[in-house]
């Protein structure tokens, strides 16, 4: 009967303990369940947008509104150059000088020409005031005073010949002194004192001050959906600056640019500070009247969505276990802030635009 008893208790003992262990075990499992929730990364999904807006993006450079290459029409050496690369000048302030000592003695000849052409002048004018007169007497004849009134004609010619031969000297002279022909920035210098300048051979160039144009090119099989007017996207990666401009100028030939047909954007006075001639920026033009054979089948999601590692492309989607799954896609033409994916994500499966956290392969998430 001990025995018996002794074993009931045993078998109450196994009971409890097993009953324990159950219970242990499965408030794990409901630990471990609650603690994967918690941790789940929030995350929000999107479809792709089959019907998005068409946008053409395409590469250019802030230039400025007015450049001018300073030359010479004369052969001489440069004397002097009063200007370095990113001095400040204003219109008429003197930039360089060269030797004119040539052209100096020349202005003496003619001055000398015409001081002798004057004298000669005015004799001839007496000379016919005399016979003038003298004919009026009737004391010379028609044929003498003819004679004479040829001869003043002559001498005064002769005068009017000297005195632009002057003008024309002064003319080159003034070439020797090299002006700034409107306000700006001194962005090259391309001789030194002492060298050589040659006619039409650039020393410095100036670019106005503050005025600033984005100069594009557009590929021949697109530069039919570009419009003169049209208000486009300036992205300007070196100062982070997003600018809304507006196509002032669509070149209409591309015969010296290679098959590339040029536009110019203006950038609205408000935004021009910061900028320097010679940033590269991307425009981004709207194109509503873009091939609509395709556009319905396009696949397009946000650049940002994009996740590059070497040489392959994906994007995260949701995985049956509310997980994330990298999927490897094939991209398209950039249009915008959205791309196209020609394979790998299909326009109905949901994908990840972005998270709270950091996303690897199989990393719990939750959709906000």
């Amino acid at each position: 009967m001990k025995k018996y008893i002794n074993r009931n208790r045993v078998l109450k003992l196994l009971t409890a303990i097993v009953a324990l262990a159950i219970s242990s075990c499965s408030s794990n499992v409901k630990k471990e369940t609650r603690s994967s929730a918690d941790t789940a990364i929030l995350v929000t999904v999107s479809l792709p947008a089959a019907d998005a807006q068409q946008r053409l993006t395409v590469s250019g450079r802030v230039e400025a509104g007015q450049t001018a290459n300073i030359s010479t029409r004369v052969m001489g050496y440069i004397t002097k150059i009063y200007v370095k690369v990113g001095d400040p000048v204003n219109k008429g302030q003197l930039l360089a000088t060269i030797s004119n000592d040539d052209i100096l003695a020349k202005r003496a000849q003619t001055n000398a020409m015409i001081a002798q052409a004057d004298a000669a002048f005015k004799n001839a004018q007496k000379d016919y005031d005399r016979f003038t007169t003298l004919y009026k007497q009737q004391s010379a004849s028609a044929k003498e005073l003819d004679n004479i009134a040829l001869q003043y004609q002559s001498a005064r010619s002769g005068l009017e010949a000297a005195k632009q031969q002057r003008n024309e000297v002064n003319a080159m002279l003034n070439y020797t002194n090299l002006t700034a022909p409107f306000n700006g920035t001194v962005t090259q210098k391309m001789m030194d004192a002492g060298s050589m300048a040659n006619p039409g051979m650039p020393l410095l160039t100036i670019e106005q001050t503050g005025s600033y144009q984005v100069s594009a090119s557009v590929p021949e099989s697109e530069i039919g959906l570009v419009k003169q007017g049209a208000l486009v996207t300036v992205n300007i990666d070196a100062v982070h600056k997003i600018i809304n401009g507006k196509i002032a100028q669509v070149s209409q030939s591309s015969a010296n640019s290679g098959g590339q047909f040029l536009i110019k954007i203006d950038i609205p006075d408000n935004e021009k500070k910061g900028l320097f001639a010679g940033m590269y920026a991307n425009v981004s033009i709207p194109v509503a009247t873009a091939i609509k054979a395709t556009a319905g089948t396009q696949v397009m999601v946000p650049v940002a969505a994009i996740q590059y590692k070497d040489q392959l492309t994906g994007l995260y989607t949701i995985g049956s276990s509310h997980s994330a799954l990298l999927r490897w896609v094939r991209l398209g033409r950039i249009q915008g802030n959205q791309v196209e994916v020609l394979s790998g994500l299909a326009a109905n499966e949901q994908f990840i635009v972005s998270a709270d956290g950091r996303l690897y392969n199989g990393a719990p998430v939750k959709i906000k």
